[in-house]
């Protein structure tokens, strides 16, 4: 850390406040501006003031994601040889710098000019609804490479000395399924860099050049340092945590992510080693192997901001992290791995990050979000006006997890919290379907002292032949959210065609399905994690949630242990009941899923598991890490060793009947 001695910690904080004023500015434009419901309604936008390196050292806090107070611009910043003045520049390619980090995210950046020198850039991105590809809205974990998953604009620059690039304009808009609407929420975003750019010349004309120069150094030293007092107030050590995606592909295997973190004084090492290879489908973590990558740190900075909420939020948070991602795997994949659906990593590598300082921090941290409703996506001919349409029309968080010192949040989960619901009348006016049921979810908060976080449950119906619905980051159906400290583990999410219809059929998984007038849509998103025992919950707490809806009487009794007559609580049989029943004294409880499949997939077959994938080229390991699964799975369980040497014996017969593999494995070897 740099030591700033020009200004003090009170005007530090006061340029702080303007900086991110003038990023709560940005955002207000491009909100009031945009065109697509996505970024207008569900708000998955940023706006964003950086350095003239690339750190972001402002970001709004009450509009748009909070996924990207770390992101640095350096990389595609650096590609660009001459700025000038009335500059804008763009991209979309998640292997051109790593600041985009899937197709549908435009991220723009312009210089700001003073005196001849850059002295910030102002900065923004959108997730736009659809940038064309193999399927509406182009994402879907089907998809296995990056190039089905729609345009991708290298770095490029969009407008010069205020005059915009049509031709490439006229490329991205034949790309896409609806041109206005990306064209639209563009327009909304060169207004917000626009409104950014007066809002740094304001504060040089306030606080003057070297001031403001001075001040951008400065806080992000004193984000820094903030960061490091908590990190060393923290016990030294290492923490293990790991979690599950339920799918690494379409109808495939489960994805393990696992993550060691060693605290050493003010520092951190979060080690990715033991997480699964990189994925034959779209649910890869593009981060370049930068253990300080944005959307890494997103957890961390969810951890750093629960113990200090005042502590600014800017790039200099990143620098107490050091650590590994390992290349070739699922958080760190190499071209041309597919990387549409990475917000579903992202959300399970954030309650990953929570879980393992959940052993530092227990009584700070909460159980896990259910993080495993989609983003729904409508695509259809409008019977109204004839036109086509690609509409998200809602996000569907689960809850979040309860903690010490409350329940979780109901129908928003702590990780992606920031999404807001689409209004029911908004839904129906952009996209040709019938909402007939919006609401929480009874019973799919995980049971606790402090109960998780209820699911929420969207029901509809479309009215248009040849509709397609994509369900982007489907999951949790199988691993559900974790509990704490004896609170029980949340709800699974569902996705059921046509409930309680002849013709219901559970999709799982899926997300993307074609559909035609009348059939209906049925997704509940899961429940967050509980914490504490159930059994000390306070009744009368129970009995609330019996009253609201929340809580079934059934449930309140058995897993409660709390007896409910007539809206009153028995106290005498509620006594007996809570005095004969056991609670559960885990430290984690994890579902029935994971214990299922933890009872043979246990640390050490995938401890071995992991040193056999490392050392083979890239474009084997999914492929031979499914094959071990089989081998694993074909075996009769009172034969199985459990202690990965059936693992090891599997990937020997592996080889002997795939003499190419032998190869492989030999000339990594030599590599070596």
């Amino acid at each position: 850390m740099t030591e700033n001695r020009a200004i003090s910690k009170a005007k530090l904080q006061i340029f702080a406040d303007h900086c991110a004023a003038a990023a709560e500015s940005m955002a207000y434009t491009l909100h009031r501006t945009a065109h697509s419901s996505f970024v207008k309604e569900t708000e998955d936008f940023t706006t964003g003031l950086a350095t003239p390196e690339g750190l972001t050292f402002a970001s709004p806090r009450d509009l748009g994601a909070t996924w990207f107070v770390c992101l640095d611009y350096g990389n595609v910043i650096r590609q660009v040889e001459n700025y000038e003045e009335g500059d804008i520049w763009i991209t979309s390619d998640p292997y051109s710098g790593y600041v985009a980090t899937h197709t549908p995210d435009i991220h723009l950046w312009k210089p700001i000019f003073q005196e001849g020198e850059i002295i910030a850039f102002a900065v923004s991105h959108i997730h736009n609804t659809d940038v064309g590809g193999a399927v509406p809205a182009s994402l879907s974990r089907t998809l296995t490479e990056v190039h089905q998953e729609g345009i991708r604009i290298p770095v490029c620059r969009l407008v010069s000395n205020g005059k915009l690039n049509e031709d490439l304009l006229k490329f991205m808009r034949s790309n896409v399924r609806v041109p206005e609407q990306n064209w639209g929420d563009l327009k909304a975003q060169i207004a917000a860099l626009q409104t950014g750019e007066r809002k740094v010349r304001d504060m040089v004309v306030k606080f003057g050049l070297d001031v403001f120069k001075e001040g951008l150094v400065g806080i992000l030293d004193y984000a820094e340092e903030q960061a490091r007092q908590i990190v060393a107030g923290m016990s030294d050590g290492s923490y293990e945590f790991s979690d599950y995606i339920d799918e690494d592909s379409d109808g495939g295997r489960p994805c393990r992510i696992a993550l060691k973190v060693t605290i050493s004084g003010s520092s951190l090492k979060l080690d990715f080693t033991g997480s699964d290879p990189q994925l034959q489908s779209s649910l890869n973590l593009p981060t370049g192997g930068n253990p300080r990558h944005a959307l890494i740190m997103v957890g961390l900075t969810y951890v750093l901001y629960a113990v200090n909420p005042q502590i600014l939020l800017n790039s200099g948070l990143a620098r107490v992290v050091t650590g590994t991602l390992p290349e070739g795997t699922c958080v760190n994949p190499v071209f041309p791995a597919a990387v549409g659906m990475r917000s579903m990593m992202c959300k399970r590598v954030q309650g990953l990050i929570m879980g393992t300082f959940a052993q530092v921090l227990p009584d700070l941290m909460p159980a896990d979000p259910s993080s495993g409703g989609p983003m729904v996506n409508v695509n259809a001919v409008d019977f109204r006006t004839g036109k086509r349409v690609v509409a998200c029309i809602n996000p569907m968080p689960g809850g979040g997890g309860g903690s010490a010192r409350c329940d979780g949040t109901d129908g928003s989960g702590g990780n992606e919290g920031y999404l807001k619901n689409t209004p029911i009348e908004i839904s129906e006016i952009e996209a040709p379907v019938r909402i007939s049921r919006y609401e929480l979810a009874p019973d799919t908060a995980g049971p606790g002292q402090h109960r998780g976080g209820m699911g929420t449950i969207l029901q509809f119906s479309v009215v248009s032949p040849g509709t397609r619905v994509t369900a982007r980051n489907r999951d949790r159906s199988r691993f559900n959210a974790w509990g704490l400290r004896g609170g029980r583990e949340g709800q699974a999410s569902t996705f059921l065609l046509n409930p309680s219809r002849a013709n219901e059929r559970n999709l799982g998984n899926t997300d993307i399905i074609a559909l035609v007038p009348g059939d209906v849509i049925r997704i509940t998103s899961g429940g967050g994690g509980g914490f504490g025992d159930p059994m000390k919950r306070v009744p009368s707490a129970v009995l609330r949630d019996v009253v609201q809806g929340r809580v079934s009487i059934e449930a309140a009794r058995d897993i409660y242990g709390v007896v409910i007559q007539g809206n009153e609580i028995d106290e005498k049989l509620t006594a007996e009941r809570r005095g004969t029943t056991n609670g559960v004294n885990s430290f984690y409880t994890l579902g029935q899923g994971r214990r299922e499949f933890e009872a043979v997939w246990n640390e050490h077959n995938y401890r071995k598991l992991t040193e056999v994938l490392s050392g083979l080229p890239y474009d084997w390991r999914f492929f031979v890490k499914h094959s071990l699964f089989d081998f694993i799975g074909q075996k009769p369980a009172d034969t199985l060793r459990l202690d990965g040497s059936d693992v090891e014996e599997a990937f020997i017969q592996l080889c002997a009947q795939m003499p190419a593999l032998t190869r492989a494995v030999s000339a990594v070897a030599s590599q070596h």
